[in-house]
């Protein structure tokens, strides 16, 4: 697909006997905001680890940007576009906002060990800017003034904001979010999916999230793909996904929701 950001040709991974996602082919295109529901235990975040290099296929290939990425360390991923935020955070629980975004920005830091061992300008330069771009991350998420607060003391919302300015911090193209809004309350929720729109409008990213808030999927989404142990079983407009029997049937449940 010309459009592709991302694309999965028959995607499977299998534990032992155990085949946890089963022959998925998957595409996020440019520009775009997908979701990926199903019930528990049906494979989604294992695909997002293959996504990432967390997991290798047991068969298939993640095509990214016209790359072949199926065999390549995650750190790979992270160079070449793809940031994430965990189902359960992963902060530095004991460094500061400032301090966790500054860990995703090392990424994209050009000064070699012996520069930074005799701390030359060119370093003590990119430093400073990089100090400038994390606050603006912060501010953009919604965490100005909370740069010296350490991660374990921002309330659970602001945590998961945290998590989303550290993997900015990485200059992704594709965005991967797992069940951000888990835990939230309701107007936490509601600011966290316009946040969401923001991120694809003002960073020019496509957004590739597991959701099972179905106002969110549903309110936010361009497109969704529905998984059911390890299998996809529907993929369309969140609209063509609400009337689809085997989604009602297998995650929605007789009371499908209207945005």
């Amino acid at each position: 697909m010309s459009d592709a950001l991302l694309q999965t040709i028959l995607l499977r991974k299998e534990f032992g006997g155990l085949v946890a996602v089963d022959d998925v082919d998957f595409t996020v295109p440019v520009h775009s905001i997908v979701s990926l529901i199903g019930p528990n235990g049906a494979g989604k975040t294992t695909f997002f680890n293959m996504l990432t290099g967390v997991y290798k296929p047991t068969l298939g290939s993640v095509i990214f940007a016209g790359e072949d990425m199926t065999a390549k360390p995650p750190h790979a991923f992270t160079q070449r576009g793809i940031g994430r935020t965990f189902q359960n955070i992963r902060l530095f629980q004991n460094m500061t906002a400032l301090e966790n975004v500054l860990v995703g920005m090392h990424v994209r830091l050009t000064g070699n060990l012996f520069e930074a061992l005799l701390r030359t300008p060119r370093v003590r330069q990119e430093e400073r800017a990089a100090r400038v771009r994390a606050r603006e991350l912060l501010e953009f998420s919604g965490l100005k003034g909370r740069d010296d607060i350490i991660g374990r003391n921002l309330s659970y919302g602001d945590q998961r904001r945290l998590e989303v300015a550290r993997a900015l911090a990485t200059q992704p193209k594709l965005l991967l979010l797992d069940e951000p809004t888990a835990g939230m309350n309701p107007q936490e929720t509601a600011d966290f999916t316009t946040f969401v729109d923001r991120l694809r409008a003002e960073h020019d990213l496509s957004v590739l999230l597991i959701e099972h808030d179905m106002r969110v999927v549903m309110g936010i989404s361009d497109r969704v793909t529905v998984l059911d142990y390890g299998e996809k079983i529907a993929e369309g407009t969140p609209q063509e996904i609400q009337k689809n029997e085997r989604v009602i049937e297998a995650y929605l449940g007789a009371s499908a929701v209207t945005p």
